[in-house]
């Protein structure tokens, strides 16, 4: 099934979405939150999921599904990890900056900001005109309870949700290699969801392998910035309870490791990057690569290909769009697009 939040209040106002992306209905006749059901999944996923197939039926009272009118589906999150779970990202950065090489940054959990995401088609102010503002897209899962310690299979099981996510994240603030520098102003301006977050049932065969593999398309002012395969190239080295931890269930595993996680925790990893057929660097896609989900990444490969970094960092009157679609060219969980503003 396919979940919203449309705008009310601080925790939004939840409704099943069709699997087109093109009505609505309301679910407070279930439950009026996402928050609320996920503190019970048990209990309200049966009737949501039987909501679902009634608006897919036409059986129940619905209206038109506008993208515009959505809060993040979790307005706010009680905890979030993140991670730069494609290595080939810090490696390329520091690189590019001709720094030293580090085999343990990509995959490396740190807690990230979650008491408020932009929604997905709000403005996004640039209030300093001096900063490096990058855009960085990937994914996010949002999770039930996990016990510590919890392996592989029950990590899988807490995954309730999975969605898109987007970073417009301060540059100038950064280490070479894209993490962030220790005792610094946290960089990342706002961060951002898919207008829709998705059941792992729904998402059919791309959903494999603890990760979703389908292609994240990134632009900007409409010109394709990237199309990397979201399941191609992930750390694949995270330890859990002694396993290899793999893809998107790997880094629940591994948030879940020291610390229970309660409902509602999301984690989320990006951007999203491919190596070039060579092992290299991912060529850009007027080259006939899959290109890049965030621009430091560009202006890396950049450097290292051709001397200097030509694609610039956003600025006022940039629109940035990331989206994901599925093999008949709908999108999966809609669009995350800023309008960048002075």
């Amino acid at each position: 099934m396919k979940l919203a939040s449309l705008k009310h209040g601080r925790d939004g106002r939840l409704v099943v979405v069709s699997r087109d992306l093109t009505r609505a209905t309301d679910a407070f006749i279930v439950v009026p939150t996402l928050q609320r059901a996920l503190d019970d999944w048990e209990r309200y996923a049966p009737a949501l999921a039987a909501l679902a197939e009634q608006l897919e039926h036409g059986s129940v009272p619905s209206f038109r599904f506008h993208e515009h009118d959505c809060a993040a589906p979790l307005p706010r999150a009680y905890a979030r990890r993140h991670a730069a779970a494609w290595p080939g990202y810090p490696a390329l950065l520091r690189q590019a900056a001709g720094a030293e090489a580090a085999g343990s940054e990509a995959g490396r959990l740190r807690h990230a900001p979650s008491d408020g995401f932009l929604g997905p088609r709000e403005p996004l102010a640039a209030d300093d005109p001096a900063a490096s503002l990058d855009l960085s897209a990937g994914l996010a899962v949002i999770t039930g309870d996990l016990a510590r310690g919890a392996g592989m299979a029950k990590a899988e099981g807490a995954i309730r949700l999975v969605t898109l996510v987007a970073e417009v994240i301060r540059h100038d603030r950064l280490r070479p290699d894209g993490l962030d520098l220790d005792g610094a102003e946290a960089p990342a301006l706002a961060a951002s969801l898919a207008p829709v977050a998705v059941t792992p049932d729904e998402l059919e065969g791309a959903w494999r392998d603890g990760t979703l593999h389908r292609p994240l398309l990134v632009s900007r002012n409409g010109k394709a910035l990237g199309c990397p395969d979201a399941g191609a190239d992930m750390t694949q080295g995270l330890v859990a309870q002694g396993l290899v931890a793999q893809g998107l269930v790997g880094l629940v595993a591994e948030a879940a490791r020291h610390h229970a996680l309660g409902a509602g925790t999301l984690i989320s990893a990006g951007p999203v990057s491919n190596r070039g057929i060579d092992g290299g660097p991912g060529r850009a896609t007027a080259e006939g690569g899959a290109g890049y989900a965030c621009l430091a990444e560009a202006r890396a490969a950049e450097v290292l290909t051709g001397g200097w970094a030509r694609t610039p960092y956003l600025t006022a009157g940039d629109r940035m769009r990331v989206e994901m679609k599925d093999t008949g060219g709908h999108s999966i969980f809609g669009a995350i697009e800023h309008d960048v503003t002075a």
